[in-house]
């Protein structure tokens, strides 16, 4: 080959790596067109996915615990927090400032354990053999709610005695026999 065929095959090919993006840029100068530019995000967007990350969390799973121990009735876990009873709550509606809004203040809770009862051992696929447990709460809300209506005529209201009931499930599971999960399960029996 020639050096002249060599050169034009170098340029040849440094024009196709160059015209097929494989190119690296570093830094906000080398920026590759619209795509890379960051748009801002709504913090209405960016509560709404932290508010559903944290209802994942911690109410929407069910919990898997190990074995009924024999001498007394099984505990139910913990009643519902405030938070949990509060999110179950239906929204309020209205939520223009200074046009229309409705609050609830003075806020109180009673929390009412209504029904506890224990479902036969049966299999479940991924969890293996194992006990539902149901626990029902009855929770009323008992708060003031204030409506606030600023056009066409400025007017308040005031709802002293206003309340509402929500049920809440809270069901869980407990693991039935010898359990072996493994080496990494919490539910693993040793030996004694």
């Amino acid at each position: 080959m020639s050096v002249k065929s060599t050169l034009w095959s170098g340029l040849l090919l440094a024009a196709l790596v160059a015209g097929s993006g494989c190119q690296v840029a570093y830094g906000p100068g080398q920026l590759q067109g619209l795509h890379t530019i960051p748009i801002p995000l709504s913090p209405y967007f960016q509560k709404l996915q932290e508010n559903r990350f944290w209802e994942k969390e911690r109410y929407n799973r069910v919990a898997i615990l190990g074995p009924i121990t024999s001498g007394g009735p099984p505990r139910a876990l913990d009643p519902p927090s405030w938070d949990e009873i509060v999110r179950a709550l239906p929204s309020v509606e209205g939520g223009i400032p200074f046009l229309h809004e409705v609050q609830r203040n003075n806020v109180r809770i009673v929390i009412e354990p209504i029904g506890e009862s224990v479902d036969p051992p049966r299999f479940y696929p991924m969890i293996g053999w194992a006990q539902l447990h149901h626990a029902h709460y009855k929770c009323t809300v008992y708060y003031t709610e204030v409506t606030r209506v600023g056009w066409p005529i400025p007017y308040t209201t005031r709802d002293e005695d206003a309340s509402e009931v929500i049920y809440i499930d809270h069901d869980h599971f407990h693991l039935v026999g010898n359990v072996d999960g493994g080496p990494t399960s919490h539910y693993q029996q040793h030996p004694h």
